[in-house]
């Protein structure tokens, strides 16, 4: 099942190598790391969850005081004093189908009302397009607040979900 961690628990190097693999086989919806970028960002993470020892999924978020400069992050920064934000939700091909994205959503969801969140925000690209992913979030409810080009020419849809 999914082993959570946050900056005070180990997470083995296995697990981050996996991690870091799985992240990098979808750097075109995500981005692309290194391993020293993924400590930091478990490290700043508000929420991170990891499945199969990082192989088979893994969701990363932040709160608005993350120590995080994404420009999709930046953009929540600056509209709203509270909320968390998921940088990233990936599912390997081989674990999709089987309600994973959603227990790393449910999981959230928990820790985000238990520390008084009551705005999960996300992007979801536009631009390479990934209509898969504005399905799911549809289903689970969150709305389309924007759409922002970014510098680097992707297209993205700013979504929010109101716990």
């Amino acid at each position: 099942m999914a082993s959570r961690f946050a900056m005070d628990v180990h997470i083995s190097p296995t697990a981050r190598r996996a991690m870091l693999a799985l992240n990098q086989a979808h750097q075109v919806e995500t981005s692309s790391l290194d391993m020293v970028a993924l400590d930091q960002m478990l490290g700043a993470a508000f929420y991170a969850e990891c499945a199969g020892e990082g192989a088979d999924g893994l969701i990363i978020s932040f709160d608005q005081d993350g120590e995080y400069d994404s420009p999709n992050f930046v953009w929540f920064q600056e509209r709203y004093d509270r909320f968390i934000y998921v940088d990233r939700i990936i599912v390997a091909d081989h674990a999709r189908g089987k309600g994973l994205a959603r227990t790393f959503y449910t999981n959230l969801f928990v820790q985000a009302r238990d520390a008084g969140h009551t705005r999960v925000v996300c992007e979801i690209n536009i631009d390479p397009p990934n209509p898969g992913s504005l399905a799911f979030h549809l289903t689970l409810g969150f709305v389309e607040l924007a759409q922002v080009r970014l510098s680097n020419g992707k297209i993205v849809s700013y979504q929010e979900c109101l716990l």
